[in-house]
């Protein structure tokens, strides 16, 4: 019996290189995504220095990917060719990830597919929470990482989504408020994670960041300064990182709500890294629980899927070649 056939993703985004594969019904087969290292103190990585890095370890991940396979054979290479569907999009971080999907491709006589880093977000998120979305009817899909805090409107196609931006965030991305903050306690960069585990321990009487937002559009760069005076202050971590999560979940609220009253529509997912702090899902599911009686329906994808990876990319792969 001739073994199944599979579809191979690639991300290669500013912090982690990820390659991922997926067999004839979706189902992971391997799996291999690694964080980038980024010098301790510092609050990112030169485009230079991430795709150098992703240059050095693709090689790495390919063989490994051989050894699992086992001889199945590649049917289609999917790869995010860029961060956002949109014609002025590109990062040269992306590149090193475009010539290993084409070399592959070449060398399996399969099809490549190009996609982009936000649809592989979306396309893993859909799988993941539980949204149906098959009948092409809209949804809104909020991106919050340490790049991207875009609200967009999304409608399923035969091959990847519709997506039009409804509206971005005024200054700082929210991922870069979180890590600027928790790099200024001294945590290690990306500080999502870690500063999401002070704020668990934080005691009552959580202190109160300013919420701004104009038209829609959060703004982070005033709650960034004072999350910071608290911490001149001597107010303890703890506290402070609760502080955090609270005003964006709160910032976050009001955005939701503006968009879906512009747009009609009611259903919204949420991708990306700071998607999958579990302090900012519980609060706006209260926010927006059936108390409210609006009839609002927030979907969540899976934590280890909000973060970068190529489970998407390889979905997407999959989809175009099957249908």
């Amino acid at each position: 019996m001739a073994a199944q056939a599979v579809y191979v993703g690639i991300d290669t985004s500013n912090y982690t290189t990820s390659l991922c594969v997926v067999d004839a019904v979706g189902e992971v087969v391997f799996e291999d995504r690694r964080l980038l290292k980024v010098p301790v103190g510092s609050r990112g990585l030169q485009q230079s220095d991430a795709l150098f890095q992703h240059m050095v370890r693709l090689p790495d991940h390919l063989v490994a990917m051989r050894d699992a396979l086992a001889q199945r054979p590649i049917r289609a290479v999917g790869v995010s060719s860029k961060p956002r569907p949109q014609l002025e999009s590109y990062m040269p971080v992306f590149m090193p990830g475009v010539l290993a999907a084409q070399s592959l491709a070449v060398g399996a006589g399969a099809r490549l597919w190009e996609t982009t880093h936000q649809e592989g977000h979306i396309a893993a998120a859909v799988a993941s929470a539980g949204l149906f979305v098959e009948n092409e009817r809209p949804f809104l899909v909020y991106h919050l990482s340490g790049g991207t805090t875009d609200l967009l409107w999304v409608k399923k196609q035969a091959c990847g989504y519709e997506i039009r931006g409804v509206l971005t965030g005024l200054d700082l991305h929210v991922g870069q408020f979180v890590d600027r903050i928790g790099v200024a306690m001294g945590l290690p960069f990306p500080a999502g994670a870690q500063l999401e585990g002070l704020a668990a321990g934080a005691a009552d009487g959580i202190p109160s960041l300013p919420s701004a937002i104009r038209e829609g559009r959060p703004s982070f760069s005033g709650p960034l300064t004072a999350a910071e005076k608290l911490l001149a202050q001597g107010v303890p971590k703890e506290q402070v990182a609760a502080s955090v999560f609270r005003v964006i979940a709160n910032t976050l609220e009001k955005s939701v709500r503006y968009a879906m009253l512009h747009t009609g529509v009611e259903r919204i997912l949420f991708v990306g890294g700071v998607a999958s702090n579990l302090l900012i899902r519980r609060r706006l599911r209260q926010r927006f629980g059936e108390a409210t009686g609006d009839g609002t329906r927030l979907f969540f994808c899976d934590p280890k899927r909000a973060t970068d990876n190529a489970y998407g990319v390889a979905l997407i792969a999959r989809e175009c070649e099957q249908r």
